[in-house]
């Protein structure tokens, strides 16, 4: 069909709706004589009579009432399948990308996925953890997340995450035979569990602050990991001590398998950021995965800033 006889035929289905040639121009936004020369030229082309004018109603002829029943149902189901696309548009779909330490994913995406992913069906989630500093436009990320991070120029942050205290923890079995130490300088008398750097190799100094003062403890012991995770685990079987952000051991410490020391000693930092590439277009499906994730904290003096 062609694109004039398409607009002939929705034309005419229109003034059958309405019966008026008045009501009809509305709803199509044309003028009444525009619409009136528009289904005179149908007439014309078909060489048969669709419409009985009267001064007060217009009306499908036997003609018109078939060519009506013939073609509604097509243009009703092109209507819906238009609805259905125009659905997809404002309905975020496609794959969201993004990288992150092996606590984040606790720390921030776990309590709020399920109500994302039930909020947007055509959205799937990719988390792949990674403790280093990964090149996200080589490797073809969406975005990244760092803890209280100097982000470069180029990049956009957005804060997913409140603060992060960190702790000193150990397991009962573990001070019932090493004394808890009182000040972190004691920890080098202690078996520690050692976290190692991927992005520099080197292992992580245990970061103290008190009475503004900020320092590092270089530990050891008998294991060194490279993911927090297992080393709350080992922590938790008493193999040493482990230094972990306070809301991944909270639950253990309540229940009584780890203790906290050094509290008046631990550090709080700036929360997790998401990043991308500020010259990035954003996908709909990584719009609405921002804004969900988006964080507004409550204003107050700002904690440390951490670069791992």
């Amino acid at each position: 069909m062609r694109r004039d006889e398409f607009s002939e035929m929705r034309a005419f289905l229109e003034v059958a709706r309405q019966r008026s040639f008045t009501r009809a121009a509305g709803k199509l936004g044309v003028t009444r004589s525009a619409l009136s020369h528009t289904i005179r030229a149908l007439e014309e082309r078909l060489g048969i009579r669709l419409l009985a004018r009267t001064t007060r109603d217009v009306a499908p002829t036997a003609a018109g009432v078939r060519l009506v029943e013939s073609i509604e149902h097509h243009f009703e189901a092109i209507a819906s399948e238009i609805s259905a696309i125009s659905a997809l548009r404002d309905r975020p779909s496609g794959h969201v990308r993004i990288v992150c330490p092996d606590d984040a994913v606790e720390l921030v995406f776990r309590a709020r996925l399920p109500a994302f992913l039930g909020d947007y069906p055509d959205v799937t989630v990719e988390l792949i953890i990674d403790n280093g500093f990964t090149n996200i436009v080589e490797r073809q990320f969406d975005a990244g997340v760092r803890l209280g991070e100097a982000i470069a120029r180029d990049m956009v942050a957005v804060r997913v995450g409140p603060d992060v205290t960190y702790a000193v923890v150990g397991s009962p079995e573990y001070f019932a035979r090493r004394p808890a130490p009182t000040r972190p300088q004691e920890l080098t008398d202690h078996d520690c569990v050692n976290l190692r750097l991927p992005t520099s190799g080197s292992l992580y100094a245990w970061e103290f602050e008190k009475d503004g003062r900020e320092f590092s403890v270089r530990v050891d012991g008998p294991l060194t990991l490279n993911n927090i995770a297992p080393a709350i685990d080992a922590a938790l079987d008493g193999v040493g001590l482990t230094y972990a952000p306070k809301d991944l051991i909270r639950r253990h410490v309540e229940n009584g398998r780890l203790q906290e020391v050094l509290e008046d000693w631990c550090p709080t930092f700036q929360g997790y950021h998401l990043y991308y590439p500020s010259r990035r277009n954003l996908s709909p499906a990584f719009s609405a995965f921002v804004e969900a994730y988006r964080y507004r904290p409550v204003s107050r003096t700002a904690p440390r800033s951490r670069l791992p």
